[in-house]
């Protein structure tokens, strides 16, 4: 099963609770809800979240999940201090996991939906 993250850019809060709303009736119905959505208020919110190095992070640990942090930033060529504070990051908007000494990507598709 393909693990989805939905970002919507610009979203309402009509737009937020009409997606809880729906989330819930699918619940009542006994439908399997797994959707993951990550919100953000405008583009600078999200570009603060998802910078180009990041992006390359997510797709190296997509393809390539790392024993470490220390292990992730050998692989990137990259400091580790800067790519701990990117996993930390991106570790609390739910896009990357550390768990059983592993770091990982949690999805497997990031969909955006920006709005104007």
């Amino acid at each position: 099963m393909t693990e989805q993250v939905k970002v919507i850019v610009g979203r309402h809060a009509q737009d937020i609770a009409n997606t809880f709303l729906d989330a819930w009736e699918r619940a009542e119905r006994q439908e399997v809800v797994r959707q993951r959505v990550l919100s953000f208020e405008s583009w600078e919110g999200l570009a603060s979240v998802m910078t180009g190095e990041r992006y390359r992070l997510l797709r190296h640990l997509h393809a390539h999940p790392e024993p470490s942090v220390s292990a992730l930033a050998r692989a990137l060529g990259r400091q580790y201090r800067r790519v701990h504070a990117d996993v930390a990051i991106l570790e609390s908007a739910g896009l990357v996991e550390r768990a059983d000494s592993e770091v990982r990507a949690t999805a497997d598709l990031i969909q955006a939906e920006i709005r104007l």
